[in-house]
């Protein structure tokens, strides 16, 4: 049977929740995923490569990108910009390919109104008080930063209504067998849709 078109698979959460970590660990553990990488005009952190974290652009180059439609989303998120490079996700979705997209909430919402038969995941923390160790350890956030992080999830997590389903990240390998056991069932659930076809 043909695989027919591949699964748009959205995940996204507060920051801090380990949503680069949990796709660090799906990414050792399976192969089946296509990553799309998103662009920032955030600075890099300390070991984020250009081409493979994301694509580091100037406010520019941003701009730029979004006047040309070449972006499936974008959003502005404590003062920089994150987006989506359109055809490299539409791409890959023609070819059959999963494409996996780890992005902030405001993107995830604006990737469902142009894509609402994706697979949209919420990777929760535990609580509050260990999403505000999580942020701290980090050891990049002033106060002012920390607590403005801090509201913006509070507000994220209220959206988690416009979501298919909700992943604690209480253990990153225990959410990633949540996060791999729903993948398999919506392949299961297209594959109904498939067969219908057939008859």
């Amino acid at each position: 049977m043909d695989k027919g078109r591949g699964l748009l698979i959205v995940l996204s959460g507060p920051s801090g929740v380990g949503k680069g970590t949990v796709c660090s660990a799906l990414r050792s553990q399976s192969q089946n995923f296509v990553y799309s990488v998103s662009a920032t005009t955030r600075a890099p952190r300390e070991g984020e490569v250009d081409g493979v974290n994301y694509f580091f652009k100037t406010k520019a180059e941003f701009e730029r990108m979004i006047e040309q439609n070449e972006l499936l989303e974008w959003a502005e998120y404590v003062n920089n910009y994150y987006g989506t490079p359109r055809a490299y996700v539409e791409e890959q979705l023609d070819k059959g390919n999963d494409v996996f997209l780890e992005i902030e909430v405001q993107g995830a919402l604006k990737v469902k109104e142009k894509f609402p038969e994706g697979v949209f995941i919420f990777l929760a923390p535990p609580s509050m008080e260990e999403l505000k160790n999580r942020i701290t350890t980090r050891g990049t956030e002033t106060d002012e930063s920390l607590k403005n992080r801090l509201s913006v999830a509070k507000e994220e997590i209220g959206m988690i209504e416009h979501y298919d389903y909700a992943v604690v990240n209480d253990e990153v390998d225990l959410a990633c067998d949540r996060i791999k056991a729903i993948i398999t069932a919506e392949h299961c659930k297209s594959r109904v849709n498939q067969y219908k076809n057939m008859i």
